[in-house]
């Protein structure tokens, strides 16, 4: 069985079983850094499951989110952020990571709701070699998520305010957000305690997680561990659930307004 998964931090506790634990020998791990890229492989057939961005229950016909495991955060997330040189209601321009339709929508809504504006969005791949310099190049302000957006988080000494995406949205809302799930296409013939065992599995090993990613995204350990106990949460849980119902139903109303 293939399995899509994004390789960054914030999945990696729901990933580890899958792709060297006590998991590994059961499935085909497919790692990719875009999250956007792992729903294409679900949508080709390509994978029997994935991690996908919430977006795409709403986009790709005939999936079902397995229960009670998710990529969620409550208050604040750290790894998807809007940084803006400027007052971020007066950016006119903001490159969107290409790499997360949901991430992508949630930036949408906010400028729409919450922020009052409306500026030109354009989408940009973050350059590799650059880190995320390039999405800036004639742009007032970009969104960054994953990896890229802990270093620049991290960055003290940065011009750029940076506005923590799940802070933001729980201002406006007052709900958490949920920002991938698993999903399996209707009748597939995946049993659901599978991934429960995987996220068990996963959690209990944060902070071996924590010191193989150290070296990766040159911050300290404990600061990563601190970010996969308290910053994200992996339950499906109501009050998560609450979120992404409103999460879809403000992304629908931008869609029939045209603004996504």
């Amino acid at each position: 069985m293939n399995i899509a998964a994004s390789t960054y931090l914030n999945s990696a506790p729901l990933v580890y079983s899958f792709s060297s634990g006590l998991l590994a020998k059961n499935v085909t791990f497919l790692g990719d850094t875009a999250p956007s890229r792992c729903a294409e492989m679900l949508e080709r057939g390509e994978a029997a499951a994935a991690l996908i961005p919430v977006i795409e229950l709403e986009r790709i016909p005939h999936l079902i989110a397995v229960p009670d495991v998710a990529v969620a955060s409550k208050f604040r997330v750290r790894s998807v952020i809007l940084a803006s040189k400027v007052p971020v209601e007066t950016a006119r321009r903001v490159a969107l990571d290409s790499s997360s339709r949901t991430s992508q929508a949630l930036v949408r809504i906010l400028f729409e709701r919450r922020y009052k504006a409306r500026p030109e969005f354009i989408q940009r791949t973050p350059d590799p070699l650059t880190g995320c310099a390039n999405m800036f190049e004639d742009c007032d302000a970009a969104l960054v998520i994953g990896d890229p957006a802990m270093r620049l988080e991290a960055d003290h000494d940065s011009h750029l305010k940076v506005y923590d995406l799940a802070t933001e949205w729980r201002d406006l809302t007052g709900l958490p957000f949920v920002f991938a799930v698993w999903a399996v296409r209707e009748g597939a013939s995946i049993d659901p305690e599978v991934f429960l065992r995987a996220k068990e599995e996963g959690l209990a090993r944060r902070e071996q997680i924590a010191e193989e990613y150290e070296p990766v995204l040159r911050l300290p350990k404990h600061e990563l561990l601190d970010y996969l106990v308290n910053s994200v949460n992996y339950d499906l849980d109501e009050e998560n659930k609450a979120g992404m119902a409103k999460y879809f139903e403000f992304a629908r109303e931008l869609r029939q307004a045209k603004a996504l």
